[in-house]
């Protein structure tokens, strides 16, 4: 299992310098997976979000801030931090023009991810939700956790 991971870090560090056309990303994201995966799209998105974390585990929050900018998903920041939760937010080109051309995006894919690193960092097991910024043009989102709840290590 090891071996496939270091394959796909291999992978991706020599696409690193590839860049992809907005269209294609948005042909993909916005128009092709709806299509596929129907009225169910957010559901499996913040699911496949959480698996996407589990395949690449992130120990910090700069990590998870790296990966998002690696990702081409945005520039992701830590708006606050309490005890039972946290905000981030995050900007893009494509998220603002998302934005100012009214177009529904959905977020959860990138929700799911939060999720499922926070959850893993904090050992407390992690919802997270977004809205809609349009005075920022950007995405918030918001995780929530019990402490209560804690995770077993594994």
């Amino acid at each position: 299992m090891r071996a496939s991971l270091q394959l796909e870090e291999e992978s991706m560090e020599n696409t690193e310098q590839l860049t992809i056309p907005a269209f294609g990303y948005e042909l993909m994201r916005e128009v092709l997976i709806p299509e596929i995966l129907g009225k169910e799209t957010p559901e499996i998105l913040y699911w496949a979000g959480k698996h996407l974390a589990r395949k690449f585990p992130l120990v910090s929050m700069d990590e998870v801030i790296s990966f998002f900018e690696e990702a081409g998903w945005g520039h992701l920041k830590v708006i606050k931090e309490e005890k039972h939760g946290m905000e981030l937010e995050i900007t893009s080109p494509l998220i603002s023009r998302h934005l100012q051309l009214k177009t529904d995006g959905c977020y959860k894919l990138e929700a799911g991810f939060l999720a499922e690193q926070i959850q893993t960092q904090k050992k407390v097991r992690t919802e997270a939700y977004e809205e809609v910024m349009k005075k920022t043009q950007s995405i918030r989102f918001i995780l929530r956790w019990d402490l209560k709840d804690s995770i077993p290590n594994s």
